[in-house]
């Protein structure tokens, strides 16, 4: 394999930087609601929706990205991403920015997501967990750059014109990095479809699921509330909240390689529970947020981030690990489809409390309850003794 192989991991990297600009959604939405004259759950709908269709398209596309090659699903995924930002861009109606940024856009990143993890990981067979996870940082990092960055353009350009610059510098990022996906040599998947029957036959399969969906409900409510909690609660101005989100996103990428590494040596189980005791400490700590408690805030969504950061490690490396790699683009995207429905239950979660009972803080309630379920599930399914 050689030391060449690591370059599929930084090409990786950037790829995710780029289509991981949907966790600076946080930025776009106390402009946009001032600007549309739109609610929190509205402001929420394109993040909500990019995450969903992200999610209902990872798995078609993981059946044909070993036909059409790596190189040709990154470009295909790439146009779809340009065109979202495009129409996002000029329409200037949150009906077209939902279409647009949230619609087309998460299409093309499902098309794009399974490929560089795909590639690292027939790359690295002896420690998948680790280099997926590491390769998978550049997506939890990418608010670091693109949140500042995102603010910048905002206050110079307002949030509408601010999508088509992003999606053109994008579009040019990844169409560079992609030429540096290459599936290992001899790699390929069988198109026979016994190994997800299996899959659905196996009662791992519904409790990693189940547990994927629940961890996922915390983070990515987390991340998109992020920036106006800030705001409201705490009492942040606005550059102040995006400079926060770039921070957070430090730990969202760290979440990743840390999580994968802990998958790789203690087994799936341990770190799912470790997982879901983070969300429940940091939540139960949430519950106290007030005006000025910066700090406290910082240590919340730092664990929250932190822990989705780990779910996006946890969840392919347990795939792989629990039911093999010879289908696992396939495995996985079905997998994913979890990520995209805990997308809409914590979005949801936090728009419809903000909006109907004032504050952002009360939706800390209804995760904690989830996660305790997720304990439950997890012990009954996931547990090595019970799985054997």
């Amino acid at each position: 394999m050689g030391i060449n192989r690591y370059l599929y991991v930084i090409g990786g990297i950037l790829i995710y930087m780029c289509v991981g600009s949907i966790y600076s959604w946080s930025v776009f939405r106390n402009p946009l609601e001032e600007l549309l004259g739109i609610g929190s759950f509205v402001s929420g709908l394109p993040y909500m929706l990019f995450l969903l269709f992200f999610s209902l398209s990872m798995p078609l596309a993981g059946r044909y990205i070993k036909k059409l090659g790596a190189t040709l699903s990154v470009m295909i995924g790439n146009v779809l991403f340009l065109t979202g930002f495009l129409l996002a861009g000029i329409s200037g109606n949150i009906v077209f920015i939902t279409i647009g940024y949230g619609l087309i856009s998460g299409i093309g990143v499902g098309v794009i997501y399974g490929v560089p993890i795909a590639v690292v990981s027939g790359w690295f067979p002896e420690k998948k967990g680790l280099v997926m996870g590491l390769t998978l940082a550049g997506f939890g990092l990418s608010p670091f750059v693109t949140a500042p960055f995102a603010r910048y353009l905002i206050d110079l350009f307002g949030p509408i014109r601010s999508f088509s610059i992003l999606g053109v510098v994008f579009f040019i990022t990844i169409f560079i990095f992609s030429l540096l996906m290459r599936f290992a040599d001899g790699e390929g998947e069988s198109t026979k479809t016994s190994h997800n029957d299996s899959l659905f036959a196996d009662k791992r399969f519904y409790g990693l699921w189940i547990s994927y969906l629940i961890g996922t409900t915390a983070g990515l409510m987390a991340i998109g509330m992020t920036s106006p909690f800030a705001q409201e609660i705490i009492g942040m101005d606005g550059d102040t909240a995006a400079v926060m989100v770039s921070v957070l996103a430090i730990f969202n990428a760290l979440g990743r390689p840390l999580f994968g590494m802990l998958t790789d040596k203690i087994k799936p189980f341990k770190v799912i529970v470790i997982s879901f005791l983070l969300i429940i400490a940091a939540s139960a700590m949430g519950l106290w947020l007030s005006e000025g408690m910066s700090v406290l805030f910082f240590v919340v969504f730092a664990s929250l981030w932190l822990s989705l950061g780990g779910w996006l490690a946890i969840a392919p490396a347990a795939t792989s690990f629990i039911f093999g790699h010879e289908r696992f683009s396939a495995n996985y995207g079905i997998m994913f489809v979890a990520y995209g429905m805990g997308a809409v239950v914590g979005t949801s979660i936090s728009g419809q409390i903000k909006d109907m009972l004032g504050s952002y803080e009360l939706a800390f309630y209804p995760v904690i309850g989830l996660t305790l379920i997720g304990l439950l599930v997890a012990f009954l399914t996931l547990r090595e003794k019970t799985a054997a």
